[in-house]
């Protein structure tokens, strides 16, 4: 189930998160970050970093809510770093808060950690491994699984605390007890579903969910009256949270080992590539994902205190502690089964061979070693390490912004350097700052003898000036400047951001000459035409006259013969 993911619609390409990753578990696919679970470890350190707050993060929130109104007896499981993640004076306050919300009951999961602490101290003793590794983070669970398999070996084989807690409670208030889960950990969220103890945890709020539905609720913690924990789980328990936690609750007089605390992920991944290499022998490894440990959780409440101030609360919290929790307060523990096994969990890798991470550099513009920049902004380390990723699909070519930037350059020099066209930059004062061979041959000037002069010297400013003082683009402006016998075609662009104006210019002389020919070569034409319709008109004219004086000329003529004709008939 994917619980953790980028939204679409806010993801900007900035790659932040995937430099942020330490696992490169984030594909870029259609210029949209994707996390790939089979990579992931649920660390959160991405969704943290995203500067668009692109995170997408499923919220138990409705479901509680949903618990809580259908009459279930819900108990929440708040983990012990609650005392840092929240303003109060007191810890009982919380307790009144969370059943202001309607929580049946309120333990902290302090239980759980030491009923671990007791599982622990057990496997210890019996000394039978070469290394311990801590199993309470699952983050770092996750990484040893998937990335780390053959360390598995290592892994002290038992539940998290906040499993055993959860256990220990459906076996005091009944199987069909509901259990909220806590905490500023977003890996706890897949952890609950695990199938591996499916059932045990309803449900996972991150103490972020919690300072949200606080407020919409109105509830003040810092103004509630206290009430007690049911059950008080002593300083072992609420230890945990702090870096050396979990080795200051286990005896120490019970082992040889050396402990070692690794807090954050480098610091993680550093020790488990030395112990896979077998370079470590005979170590306690007291692990957390989060640099500080719990108390740095990646959903903390967002106005929450500095990283000192939330240890500081906890240690005092834990000084006011019970020395060794009430034995009364174990009960049933004898019942849970703490055992976990762990599994290789490794994804299968294409590796690129080293022609085809050539092939896939030239494609990117490195073709020699100098080319490779290893500049990190793509998300990668190196440039190799960036073609594998193309190479896996994990990634685009497109990604490596020196190559585009220099791709981009290139074309935008082609483009200024062999245009047709006339164009040129002035800054707000109306200096060249750019000037293209096209404007070198135009005004009969090179570049570099006209750059940062005033472009009066060439031609007049005052349509540039309009736009500069209107800030409104000038589009298709014809202008004639007779001094170079030309007329132009101008364009003004002002980008208001840099304080610059892009003119560009097209010489469209020929095209206004052919014009004016085209318009003499019409006036011709009308001319010839009205001469030939004149003439026509005068010919027809001529013909008429001629025609009226031959008609004359025939009817006088017939009509003597006609006379002539009648005569001689008469005389017979």
């Amino acid at each position: 189930m994917q619980l953790i993911n980028f939204l679409e619609a806010n993801c900007k390409n900035c790659y932040k998160c995937l430099r942020t990753c330490p696992v490169k578990a984030i594909r870029i696919n259609n210029d949209q970050a994707e996390i790939l679970e089979e990579r992931c470890v649920s660390c959160g350190a991405c969704l943290v970093t995203c500067p668009q707050e692109a995170r997408y993060i499923q919220s138990d929130l409705n479901k509680v809510k949903d618990l809580i109104d259908s009459g279930h007896q819900v108990i929440a499981s708040i983990a012990p770093s609650f005392i840092g993640a929240f303003q109060m004076l007191d810890g009982g306050q919380m307790v009144s808060a969370l059943k202001q919300l309607g929580f049946y009951a309120v333990e902290e999961t302090a239980i759980g950690a030491e009923i671990v602490t007791d599982a622990y101290q057990a496997e210890i003793k019996s000394n039978r491994r070469k290394n311990l590794i801590t199993t309470c983070c699952p983050s770092v669970n996750d990484l040893i699984e998937k990335y780390y398999p053959t360390v598995i070996p290592d892994m002290l084989p038992i539940i998290s605390p906040m499993i055993a807690h959860g256990k220990n409670i459906k076996e005091i208030y009944g199987a069909d007890t509901q259990v909220v889960f806590i905490g500023p950990c977003v890996a706890k969220k897949h952890e609950a579903i695990d199938i591996r103890h499916q059932g045990i945890i309803q449900a996972v709020l991150t103490f972020d969910e919690l300072d949200h539905w606080l407020l919409d609720e109105k509830i003040d913690i810092k103004t509630l009256e206290s009430e007690p924990f049911i059950r008080e789980p002593s300083k072992r328990g609420r230890r945990f949270p702090i870096i050396g936690g979990i080795e200051a609750s286990v005896n120490q007089e019970n082992h040889s080992y050396e402990v070692l605390h690794i807090d954050g992920m480098e610091e993680c991944m550093e020790v488990l590539d030395s112990l896979a290499k077998r370079e470590l022998s005979h170590v306690f490894l007291e692990m957390n994902i989060c640099k500080g440990g719990c108390l740095n959780g990646p959903l903390m409440p967002k106005n929450r205190d500095s990283f000192y101030v939330r240890q500081h609360r906890v240690k005092e919290y834990v000084k006011t502690s019970l020395s060794r929790m009430n034995q009364a307060n174990f009960q049933n523990t004898s019942k849970i089964n703490l055992d976990k096994k762990f599994y290789n969990r490794s994804f299968h890798k294409v590796i690129a061979s080293p022609d085809e991470i050539k092939h896939i550099l030239r494609k990117m513009g490195k073709r020699v070693a100098d080319d490779e920049l290893n500049c990190g902004a793509c998300g990668y380390n190196t440039c190799q390490e960036k073609a594998q990723a193309v190479h896996e699909g994990m990634s685009q070519r497109s990604m490596c912004i020196p190559h585009m930037r220099s791709k981009a350059e290139s074309l935008t020099n082609i483009i200024f350097s062999n245009s047709p066209n006339v164009i040129f930059i002035l800054d707000e004062e109306m200096k060249v700052k750019e000037f293209n061979p096209s404007a070198e041959r135009l005004f009969q000037i090179k570049a570099r003898d006209i750059k940062e002069k005033p472009i009066t010297m060439l031609i007049d400013d005052y349509d540039f000036q309009k736009v500069k003082e209107t800030k409104k683009n000038l589009y298709n402006q014809k202008v004639v400047y007779d001094h170079y016998g030309v007329v132009m075609m101008i364009n003004a662009l002002y980008v208001e951001k840099e304080n610059i104006m892009l003119v560009i210019m097209t010489n469209i002389t020929a095209q206004e000459k052919s014009k004016e020919e085209l318009a003499r070569v019409k006036e011709n034409t009308l001319n010839a035409a009205q001469d030939v319709i004149e003439k026509q008109m005068r010919v027809a004219q001529e013909i008429a006259s001629l025609l009226g004086e031959t008609t004359a000329e025939t009817k006088v003529t017939l009509t003597k013969l006609k006379n002539i004709v009648l005569g001689e008939a008469g005389e017979l």
